[in-house]
C-alpha cells in the first residue's frame, strides 16, 4: 500500500474515532496488566465481568496476594484457562512486590519476564498505559493487516514489524486500537462488512462482500 493510501487509511480511522481506547476496563496500570493477562482466549466483555467483581476486592499486587490463589482461581473461573491464568497472575503479583516495589515496570524486558506476559501483552501495556508506539498484533489485527494489504505477513511478528514501518508516525500511538476495533466490528473474520467500511476503496481484499 502506497504511503498516500496509508495516510488516508489512518486519517479516516482517526476521523471516525479521534481518541480510541481499549474496551477492557481498568483504573490503573496494574489493573490493565491483569485484564490483558486474563483476556487470552477470552472476550473483553467476559474479562470485564470478572474484573468488575475482582478489583473491588483486590486491585493491587499486595491485595491480590492477600486474596490468595484459591480465591483468585474461583474469582476468574468463568474464563478459559482460568487455572493457568490464576497461577500466572499470582506469581506475577509476587514478582511485582518483591522486585518492582509493587509497580508495573515500563521496560519490555521486565514485563516479558513476568509469568503469563508475552510480547503481545507487553505491547498492549506499553502502548495503552505508557503511550509507547508499539503494535500488539492479535487475531483481528493479523487478519486486517493481511486482508487489506496494509502489512501482509505469515507470522504475528512479521506483521508487527511491518506495521511499525507501514503506519505513518503521526498515527502510530493510536494505530493498535483503531485496527483492533475495525477488525472486531467491521473487518470481521467470517463476513467482513465491506459495504459499510470507510476503507473499502483503499483495501486490496479481492473477495469484498456486497
Amino acid at each position: 500500500m502506497k504511503l498516500a493510501d496509508r495516510i488516508e487509511f489512518f486519517r479516516r480511522l482517526r476521523e471516525l474515532n479521534p481518541h480510541p481506547k481499549t474496551e477492557l476496563l481498568y483504573d490503573s496500570v496494574f489493573e490493565l496488566l491483569i485484564a490483558v493477562m486474563l483476556s487470552a482466549q477470552s472476550t473483553d466483555v467476559g474479562v470485564n465481568k470478572v474484573t468488575r467483581r475482582l478489583y473491588p476486592r483486590a486491585n493491587t499486587p499486595q491485595a491480590m496476594l492477600a486474596l490468595g490463589l484459591p480465591e483468585l482461581r474461583k474469582a476468574i473461573s468463568t474464563l478459559g484457562l482460568y487455572n493457568a491464568k490464576a497461577a500466572n497472575v499470582f506469581e506475577t503479583c509476587r514478582i511485582l512486590v518483591e522486585r518492582h516495589g509493587g509497580e508495573v515496570p515500563r521496560e519490555r524486558a521486565a514485563l516479558e519476564a513476568l509469568p503469563g506476559v508475552g510480547r503481545k501483552t507487553a505491547n498492549v501495556v506499553l502502548n495503552t498505559a505508557f503511550g509507547e508506539p508499539t503494535m500488539a498484533v492479535d487475531t483481528h489485527i493479523f487478519r486486517l493487516a493481511n486482508r487489506t494489504g496494509l502489512a501482509p505477513g505469515k507470522t504475528v511478528r512479521q506483521v508487527e514489524d511491518k506495521l511499525l514501518k507501514a503506519v505513518p508516525k503521526e498515527f502510530l500511538v493510536d494505530a493498535h486500537h483503531w485496527l483492533i476495533l475495525h477488525g472486531r466490528y467491521v473487518c470481521k473474520a467470517r463476513k467482513p462488512d465491506c459495504p459499510n467500511c470507510v476503507l473499502r476503496d483503499l483495501c486490496r481484499y479481492r473477495d469484498k462482500t456486497v
